[in-house]
Order: structure tokens, then sequence, then C-alpha cells
């Protein structure tokens, strides 16, 4: 019986901290945009960004700031210890079942090649090494 009653407290203890921290997740959000500063862009960087604004800014915004459609990608959650960089080659190629964000789910975007993601990464990293998340 004592036992029986650990094991309900233990699990309901469990379920309180999976609340709390979808709550606390759902509460760090941002509902638009973020200010980003751009740094000076070189290479697959100045490359990346010419792609991501053909393909990826109409949801993630200007300068990865995010919308009202799209999480901004300029933000801790994407950092590459949460998100690496085969995240964001999957997320393209798979597309995502929102997650982090109630924006809703993320469609597979076809018409971007495993080269561009490559080049949309790098301008994505440059962007958030120049805002300070990592």
């Amino acid at each position: 019986m004592i036992m029986r009653n650990v094991v309900i407290a233990a699990a309901l203890a469990l379920a309180a901290f999976a609340v709390y921290r979808i709550v606390i997740n759902r509460s760090e959000a941002p509902t638009s945009s973020v200010s980003v500063v751009v740094p000076e862009l070189l290479g697959d960087a100045q490359a990346g960004k010419e792609v991501f604004d053909a393909t990826c800014a109409k949801c993630h915004g200007v300068n990865a700031s995010g919308t009202n459609a799209g999480p901004p990608l300029v933000h801790k959650i994407y950092e590459p210890n949460h998100h690496a960089d085969a995240a964001f080659l999957l997320a393209v190629r798979n597309g995502v079942r929102a997650h982090h964000w109630p924006y809703g789910d993320m469609p597979p975007v076809p018409a971007v090649t495993g080269a561009d993601v490559a080049k949309i990464v790098a301008y994505v990293r440059q962007l958030q090494k120049a805002n300070g998340i990592f």
C-alpha cells in the first residue's frame, strides 16, 4: 500500500514537472519577431541570406527574426547545442511537427537543396553568434 502511494506521488510529481516545463517553454516563445543585429556577411553566409530571403523569410522573418507565421531562428532554442546543423536539413527535407512554438507544423521545402541548407545554416549561425546566442 505504501509503495503504491509512493509510485502515485512520483507519477503526479513527474506529470506536474512536465506541465511546468511546457508552460515555461511556451511563455518564452515570442509570438512574432525579435530584434536582430546583422553582422557583415561573407561567403556561404551571404549566399545563405539570399536563399533564406527567397525561401524562408516569409515565415521566419527578415534576418531570421520571426513573424506571426514562424519562429525566429535567432533564438536560444536554435543554438547548436539544442538544434544541430543537421536539424535544419531534416526540417527542410521532412518538415517539423510543432514542439517549441505555437505556430503549427512546418511543411517540407523540397525546392531547397542540401547545399542550400548548408548556406542557410552558415547565415543563421552567423546571425546567432552576432546576437549572443552562442
